[in-house]
Parts: structure tokens; C-alpha cells; sequence
């Protein structure tokens, strides 16, 4: 397949930089599939894995960013825009402002995503109006996939290779033999 040709950054300040924030823990194949939409209508995207220590995560931020970077590094993207992942442990919108993002991605699963997502987008909104938040739909083979059912169903034993690309996988399975 051959590489498309890499874009020019546009002199005129319409570069488009999108944040995809997450705990990404782990980095699902929901996640994915909004990954490789979002860089059909921006001109960068970076990958922001929280640190988010108050939710208890599986994964440490390092093996954290180690699995999203990797994953990222596997996609075959239609159009070649720069995607860099990096942790953060700050204010979404100061994150946003220090990368020079002009968009928060964030995907929807369901209507219950919306209520919370709609309430985020205004209080960032309010904090600095000139980043847009941008809502990708879930595609439907990856509408019920969520982070905290993939490690409820890995902890009890369960199957979740379908849920995660296969690298991930191997390291939720190396995590529960501990």
C-alpha cells in the first residue's frame, strides 16, 4: 500500500491539532476505531493517557502510553497525519493549550456517554472557547466496548480478545498470572 504523500502544516493557523483524552486503561478496540477516524478530519491527533492515579487503574501511565503507542504504530491509516501519544496529569483544557490542540475528540457509545460528554464540552468550553470538542459515534461492532468491562471480565477469568487488539491482550493475560 502506498504512503500518502505528507500534508504541508498550513501557514494561515488552520492546522488542525485534535486531543484524544483517556485513561486507556487498557487501549481498546473501540478506542482504536475512534483513533482512526479522527485523523480523516484533523492534521495531528495526540493520544492523551491520563494519569488519573484516583481511579485505581490496572496499567501504570507508562504501560499505559507503552500499549497505546505500540497499537498506534500498527495502524494503517487511509491518509498520513502524525499521531503521538503522551501521558498528562493536568487540566484537560492547560493540557489542550500547551499542545496547541484546536479540538478535543471524544467518542460516544450511547445515549448515557452523551449526557456526561455534553456537560464536559460546555464547562470546556467555557474555559477557553477556542477549542472545540468533536464527537465520533462508536461504530456499532464496538458500541458496548468500555475499559472497565474488558478488566471486569478479564479479573473473573473471561475472554476478552475480541474486546482488545491482541497485544493488549497478551499483556491483560500476563497481569492476571501475577
Amino acid at each position: 500500500m502506498a504512503k500518502a504523500p505528507k500534508k504541508p502544516i498550513p501557514t494561515n493557523g488552520l492546522y488542525r491539532v485534535g486531543v484524544y483524552p483517556g485513561t486507556f486503561d487498557p487501549i481498546t478496540n473501540g478506542h482504536i476505531d475512534i483513533i482512526g477516524r479522527a485523523v480523516k478530519v484533523i492534521d495531528k491527533l495526540i493520544v492523551a493517557v491520563a494519569v488519573n492515579a484516583g481511579k485505581g487503574p490496572m496499567f501504570t501511565t507508562k504501560e499505559r502510553v507503552d500499549m497505546c503507542r505500540a497499537e498506534v504504530s500498527k495502524l494503517k491509516l487511509p491518509v498520513n497525519v502524525p499521531i503521538e501519544v503522551v501521558p498528562f496529569d493536568n487540566l484537560l483544557m492547560h493540557f489542550v493549550q500547551q499542545m496547541k490542540g484546536t479540538f478535543i475528540v471524544r467518542g460516544l457509545r450511547a445515549v448515557s456517554d452523551f449526557e456526561y460528554e455534553f456537560q464536559m464540552a460546555g464547562m470546556n468550553a467555557r474555559l477557553n472557547p477556542d477549542v472545540e470538542t468533536m464527537f465520533l459515534m462508536a461504530s456499532e461492532r464496538n458500541q458496548f466496548i468500555a475499559s472497565r468491562f474488558v478488566k471486569e471480565i478479564a479479573k473473573l477469568g473471561g475472554d476478552v480478545s475480541s474486546f482488545v487488539p491482541r497485544g493488549v491482550n497478551d499483556k491483560i493475560k500476563a497481569k492476571f498470572k501475577k
